[in-house]
């Protein structure tokens, strides 16, 4: 494999942008696909503020609803999930590649710290551009297919429908600002992270290529899984408290909570002073711990190699 596959640069910045937008749409469904049960049970235990969490306790959960309502009900709310996570994930790597161009990041005499700054700025463009579907999913995920609300929350339009009449059209940015807030460490953290290790790896593979076969060797799709994963992790930690408070706020109204979680530093507060830090703003972060990085891992490699393919597709046209 030669560094054109890696960066294809006889095609142009249309072509970039649309292989980017392809790739890390791919990307995205894929790895949320694979996590959607994990991802359910950590939003319930999130929103549900009499529930400790523990991970046997989120298997059980996961095990009950198999047994109740059956195996695809660990999967409710993925539609609403990929509707989101495919455009979102589309627009964040793509945004990331365009941002990196702005702001010559891969230029030698470029602070490394504005490969950060590119990663929160294309999280941020992506969260802002598809927010509303995040807080669809979050809905539907934290309804159950017996209940009476369930009907309320069948499908995308029904949300959508249903909160613009209950709670207004600016409700649908609800919990948008700690949303904001959390992707800037987050998005900045993994994607600095990612590509840190990355080139690491391409540096060490050259030296290696010059010490023995001179062939200039990429990094595998094992190094580039781990890569995500750690990645993954790093931008978790940055952001998870956040992620608490955007959930509480999300979900309020649907849970009966009325206009109890409604600003972040009023949800901040309320959580601390009921559930305390651990139990509280870092709910189901034992569950991160595990479902993350492998969403990392497979979103960041799948991106990556889809996008060479896609690439060298249009380049040898």
């Amino acid at each position: 494999m030669s560094e054109k596959t890696e960066n294809v640069e006889n095609i142009s910045n249309t072509k970039k942008i649309l292989t980017s937008l392809a790739a890390g749409g791919v990307a995205g469904g894929v790895a949320k696909t694979v996590i959607a049960p994990l991802d359910r049970s950590k939003i319930f235990f999130q929103t549900n503020e009499t529930r400790n969490y523990r991970f046997r306790y989120a298997l059980r959960w996961l095990r009950h609803g198999y047994r109740t309502e059956g195996l695809m009900s660990l999967w409710r709310g993925n539609t609403a999930t990929l509707a989101r996570i495919v455009p979102y994930s589309a627009l964040q790597f793509m945004s990331f590649e365009q941002y990196k161009k702005l702001l010559k990041v891969d230029h030698p005499d470029t602070p490394v710290i504005y490969r950060a700054l590119a990663g929160s700025m294309a999280g941020s463009t992506g969260q802002m551009l598809t927010y509303p579907l995040d807080r669809a999913r979050a809905v539907m995920a934290v309804t159950n297919s017996k209940d009476q609300t369930a009907k309320q929350y069948k499908n995308l339009v029904s949300v959508f429908v249903s909160i613009y009449r209950t709670e207004g059209l600016l409700s649908l940015y609800r919990g948008a600002t700690p949303t904001l807030l959390g992707v800037i460490p987050y998005a900045g953290t993994s994607f600095f992270t990612y590509e840190t290790l990355k080139s690491w790896s391409i540096r060490r593979r050259a030296k290696e290529g010059e010490a023995g076969s001179h062939l200039f060797m990429l990094p595998s799709p094992v190094e580039r899984l781990g890569c995500g994963a750690v990645a993954a992790i790093l931008g978790q930690a940055s952001s998870y408290p956040l992620d608490i408070v955007r959930r509480r706020m999300q979900t309020s109204h649907q849970l009966g909570k009325g206009d109890k979680y409604k600003t972040v530093t009023g949800t901040l507060l309320t959580i601390l002073r009921n559930e305390g830090v651990f139990r509280g703003l870092y709910k189901g972060m034992s569950m991160n711990l595990f479902k993350g990085p492998v969403a990392g891992a497979i979103s960041y490699t799948v991106n990556d190699y889809v996008q060479i393919a896609l690439r060298l597709m249009m380049d040898s046209r």
